[in-house]
C-alpha cells in the first residue's frame, strides 16, 4: 500500500492511495495502535479533496543517523573534524517540524537551510532489544525525509539539536510505501534538486550502518513505539561542503527524490511571507 496523512474534521487520519483516489483507514492513532492491520472505514473519496498531513502520530519520536553515508563522512571530516561514525550517531527531531510535500518551509533570520534526502523507516509495533536478523520484520513502511539543517546553529556547539529543529523544517512523505511493497531497502537511489539542479546522487548501498542495525543499536536503549521515524542519513553533496558554501533561501525549491517512493517538493520562504499567506509553486500551502 501507498499511505498519506490528511486531514479529517480537525483530526489527523490516514488513508491508501491508488491512482487519482484515496481510501480511509481511520484516525492515525487507531491505525498505528493495530500495527497497520485495518480495514477502510469509508468509500474512496478523491485525493485531490483532502489536505495532507503527516503520517504518523503527533507522538511519534524522528531518530535521526549522522553521518552514516561513507562520502559524507568525508565532508564531516573536512568540514567539522568529525570521524566516521563506529556505531550509530543518533539524534532527534520533534514531530512538530514535520511537514508535508508542498509545504512553505521558513528560513530562520541571519541563516541560510541545508538540505539532506534520506530514506526513512517508520515502526510498526514496539521494539525493545531488536536484533538484526529480524529489525526489518518491525517496519511498517518507508518514506523519504528531507533533513534540512540550520548549519550555523548545528556547528556553533558540540548539540545538534537546535540547528536540526527550525519550524517546519522536516518535509516527509510524499507518501509512505508498506514493507511489503517496497522490497529491499538497502539498494535504493536517493536525490535532492534544487533549482532543478542535481546536488546529491547516490544509494542506500553506501550506508555505514544498515537499518538492521541501526534498529537494534536505537532497541538496547530505547524501545520504539509504533509510528517513531528512523530517518537513515544523507550522502555527500550538502551545501555546507560546496565552494563555497550555498544555503537555501526564500524563492529557492527543493526537492528529494527516494526511489519507489516518489518526489518530495517544498518551496523555500521568509517567515513574513509565510505568515502573509503569499503565493507559492503549483502545489504549495500553508
Amino acid at each position: 500500500m501507498r499511505l498519506i496523512g490528511y486531514d479529517h474534521d480537525g483530526a489527523r487520519h490516514i488513508g491508501s492511495v491508488e491512482g487519482d483516489e484515496l481510501t480511509p483507514l481511520g484516525p492515525v492513532d487507531d491505525f498505528y495502535a493495530a500495527g497497520g492491520d485495518v480495514s477502510p472505514t469509508g468509500a474512496p473519496v478523491p485525493l485531490s479533496s483532502v489536505t495532507h498531513l503527516p503520517p504518523v502520530p503527533k507522538t511519534s519520536r524522528i531518530f535521526c543517523v549522522g553521518i552514516n553515508y561513507r562520502s559524507h563522512a568525508s565532508e564531516a571530516l573536512d568540514l567539522a573534524g568529525l570521524e566516521e561514525p563506529k556505531v550509530p550517531m543518533i539524534f532527534g527531531r520533534w514531530e512538530s517540524t514535520l511537514v508535508v510535500d508542498g509545504d512553505a518551509v521558513p528560513v530562520p533570520p541571519n541563516e541560510g537551510l541545508d538540505w539532506e534526502v534520506e530514506l526513512a523507516v517508520i515502526i510498526k509495533d514496539e521494539v525493545w532489544l531488536a536484533d538484526q536478523a529480524t529489525a526489518l520484520d518491525h517496519v511498517l513502511g518507508y518514506t523519504a525525509f528531507n533533513d534540512l539543517s540550520a548549519r550555523h546553529k548545528q556547528l556553533e556547539t558540540p548539540q545538534f539539536t537546535l540547528g536540526k529543529n527550525p519550524d517546519r523544517s522536516g518535509p516527509i512523505g510524499p507518501v509512505v510505501v508498506t514493507a511489503d511493497e517496497f522490497g529491499d531497502p538497502s539498494n535504493v537511489r536517493v536525490q535532492t534538486r534544487v533549482n532543478g539542479e542535481t546536488m546529491q546522487d547516490a544509494n542506500t548501498s553506501m550506508l555505514i550502518h544498515s537499518i538492521p542495525r541501526i534498529i537494534e543499536y536505537i532497541t538496547d536503549t530505547v524501545t520504539l513505539l509504533p509510528g517513531d521515524v528512523i530517518a537513515t542519513g544523507t550522502p555527500s553533496g550538502i551545501g555546507l561542503a560546496l565552494k563555497p558554501p550555498r544555503f537555501m533561501g526564500p524563492g529557492d525549491v527543493v526537492e528529494i527524490e527516494v526511489e519507489g517512493i516518489g518526489v518530495l517538493r517544498n518551496p523555500i520562504v521568509t517567515r513574513e511571507e509565510l505568515h502573509a499567506g503569499s503565493s507559492y509553486p503549483q502545489g504549495a500551502r500553508l
